[in-house]
C-alpha cells in the first residue's frame, strides 16, 4: 500500500492507503475524497479530476502527455504542477505523495 495525502481546497487533509497499480483518481474515488469528480471514470476525456501535485513530488509523478495536456487546457486555475489524477499511476515510489485539489467550479 502507498500512503497518499489528498488536501481539499479548504485545507482539509485526507490520508489514505491506496494499492500500487491504481491511479490517484481511483484512490480518491474509492476513499470518498471530495474534490475529485472523475466524471469520465479515468478515460482522460474530461478534466474533472484536475489536481495539483505537491512540487516536491512533481518530478516523481512525471509530466502530462499530449492527450492529458489537451484536457488540462480546458481546466480552470492551472498551475505548473497541474495534472489529471486519472493519469498518475500509483507506484511504491510515490509513498507519501501529496495531492491538492483546486476549488470546485460550480
Amino acid at each position: 500500500m502507498v500512503t497518499i495525502t489528498y488536501i481539499e481546497f479548504d485545507g482539509t487533509e485526507h490520508v489514505v492507503d491506496v494499492p500500487a497499480g491504481m491511479s490517484v483518481m481511483e484512490g480518491a474515488v474509492n476513499n470518498d475524497i471530495p474534490g475529485i469528480e472523475a466524471e469520465c471514470g479515468g478515460m482522460c476525456s474530461c478534466a474533472t479530476c484536475h489536481v495539483y501535485v505537491d512540487p516536491v513530488w512533481a518530478e516523481a509523478t512525471g509530466s502530462p502527455g499530449d492527450i492529458e495536456q489537451g484536457m488540462l487546457d480546458s481546466a480552470l486555475d492551472l498551475q505548473d504542477t497541474s495534472r489529471l489524477a486519472c493519469q498518475i499511476a500509483i507506484s511504491d515510489e510515490l509513498d507519501g505523495l501529496i495531492i491538492r485539489m483546486p476549488e470546485l467550479q460550480i
